[in-house]
């Protein structure tokens, strides 16, 4: 009887610590009217898709080569394309080289529906 209660109780305690964990794992925020979101990229991919949340980041697979930063300005238009929003009014904060990105997205017309799941 006594085992069964200690078990209940890590089950609560592990239970508790994932939903502190989900809580400190945000992914995007909103600053003002703009969106910002960090981004784990997945280049060479077969098709160009947002992914699920993996801890703090997105994961979007991008069907172009990282050469040069040409994936990264491919998923620009992606994104450009998912968000209603001009190129222009998507800014790599950081990243740009790299499959660790953050975007930030100027007053975003449309939202995909991951970012609609919490």
């Amino acid at each position: 009887m006594a085992k069964n209660k200690n078990h209940q109780k890590n089950k609560q305690k592990q239970g508790k610590r994932l939903q502190e964990h989900k809580e400190k794992a945000k992914w995007f925020w909103w600053d003002d009217d703009d969106l910002v979101f960090n981004i784990l990229g997945k280049p060479f991919s077969k098709i160009t898709k947002l992914g699920k949340p993996f801890g703090n980041q997105l994961k979007i697979s991008v069907a172009s080569v990282p050469v040069n930063g040409r994936a990264t300005d491919y998923l620009v238009k992606f994104l450009a394309k998912q968000f209603d929003v001009k190129t222009r009014d998507i800014e790599v904060v950081f990243g740009r080289m790299s499959v660790n990105k953050q975007v930030k997205i100027v007053k975003p017309n449309k939202l995909p529906l991951v970012f609609k799941e919490k």
